[in-house]
């Protein structure tokens, strides 16, 4: 049997995980056993076999702090001593009250409510199903379509795997069994680019010939995460925001990848000055140490809300409010707002364009591309996952690749020796330049 040691001295039994272990977006008969994790520290992943790792993906981009951080750690011991949960209907308390106040200080002034929920996908679903029910309470219920554009990525959950990509979203499977959102054109790739006037004429041509019947255009601000790692000019936010208060469509942003400070901004939308009538919230909201998302709304949402025939919000999380998962959050943002965070992300972005510069000489490579924390290698073919992964874990750095695209959206608190160690792990890995 196929086992390794573990940090407490029981055993990884990884043919047990191989045969009944079910990991994300992969096959129930696996060719390739997942690596054992022994402990994880700072910015460092230990494998059982002693291997260790710097982590290039902060644990799908929550763990802006790293691993194994004493101030969130103590708040986990702190607030463990009191309880750990408590159901949040009919009740209160105050890690979940002090969470939402400090989210609302830290957005755009019209967010004053704070819906919380368990996970990003979740976040997303709660955002469609205010916009719904808005139109709902405003005596428009036949504003129930949602608008977005392609290379988007919003979570795996239904109404959120149907406003993904159809094609590039990973959910194309279940493409007759989603409602049917409008997919516009994705806005122009390039941080600095012009705008493209022939996109703004569609986009603004289909708000024209369907806003009777739009209850929401959701997109993710300046960054398309999972659908193609796709940076765009903040302008389009902008205009996007024109167009949806002209023709009376609410803009949800779904700023689960972006917020907490990944694109050099606290929140992407702040790239574009604008004030979405909606914001999702999610990954780095705890600081990659428990699950826990957040949907943020305006007044006038919230009210609308609940003028509907309902006249309450529609939903409710057996785990909302989680006490532990919210003093972590506490614990999470104060480290975050007391760090030299944009500088922090400044080094890492500069890093990121000197360390991965070389790729771009490589033939194999179509494009590479910076922003704030985030660096891609963007290849010319599909990439073989296994065999990457391989070759950077030979080089001491850990990451996920999928689809063409290699990847690294590391902690905040990476040093750099490490984030030298990561470029070049990473461009040796990607091949001959």
């Amino acid at each position: 049997m196929s086992k390794s040691l573990h940090q407490d001295n029981k055993l990884v039994d990884t043919n047990f995980d191989r045969n009944h272990v079910w990991h994300p977006y992969s096959s129930a008969n696996p060719i390739n056993d997942n690596y054992a994790v022994k402990s994880a520290a700072g910015c460092e992943i230990e494998l059982t076999n002693g291997k260790r790792l710097i982590d290039g993906m902060a644990s799908w981009w929550s763990a802006i702090h790293g691993y194994q951080v004493k101030e969130i750690n103590q708040a986990i011991r702190n607030q463990i001593e009191s309880m750990s949960h408590v159901m949040f209907g009919g009740l209160t308390h105050q890690p979940a009250t002090e969470l939402c106040r400090k989210l609302i200080e830290l957005t755009s002034q019209p967010l004053q409510r704070v819906f919380l929920s368990d996970s990003g996908s979740v976040s997303v679903e709660v955002a469609m199903k205010m916009a719904l029910q808005y139109w709902h309470g405003n005596r428009k219920p036949q504003k129930s379509r949602f608008i977005t554009v392609r290379n988007g990525y919003h979570g795996d959950t239904f109404g959120a795997m149907s406003v993904c990509d159809p094609v590039n979203g990973m959910h194309s499977l279940f493409r007759d069994v989603l409602p049917q959102a409008m997919f516009l054109p994705a806005p122009p790739a390039g941080f600095d680019m012009p705008l493209d006037n022939s996109w703004q004429h569609e986009v603004a041509q289909a708000f024209e010939l369907h806003s009777d019947s739009l209850a929401a255009f959701i997109i993710e601000p300046v960054v398309q995460g999972a659908g193609g790692m796709r940076f765009y000019n903040p302008e389009y936010l902008t205009f996007i925001r024109q167009l949806c208060d002209e023709h009376e469509v609410l803009l949800i942003a779904d700023e689960i990848a972006t917020g907490f400070g990944r694109t050099g901004k606290l929140f992407a939308v702040e790239h574009a000055m604008i004030c979405p009538d909606i914001m999702c919230l999610g990954k780095a909201l705890t600081g990659g140490t428990l699950s826990l998302a957040a949907t943020l709304c305006t007044d006038d949402v919230a009210e609308t809300v609940c003028q509907s025939a309902a006249g309450v919000f529609m939903h409710g999380p057996t785990f909302m409010g989680n006490p532990l998962a919210c003093a972590i959050a506490n614990a999470s943002i104060d480290l975050l707002l007391a760090s030299p965070w944009q500088q922090r992300v400044k080094h890492i972005e500069q890093g990121l364009k000197r360390g991965l510069a070389p790729c771009a000489k490589s033939d194999q490579v179509a494009d590479v591309r910076v922003l704030g924390a985030i660096g891609v290698i963007e290849m010319k073919q599909a990439i073989d996952v296994a065999a990457l992964q391989s070759r950077v874990i030979a080089n001491g750095a850990w990451i996920r690749p999928f689809g063409k695209l290699a990847y690294v959206m590391p902690p905040f608190i990476i040093n750099e020796q490490q984030l030298n160690s990561l470029t070049k792990a990473i461009c040796q890995a990607v091949g001959p330049v």
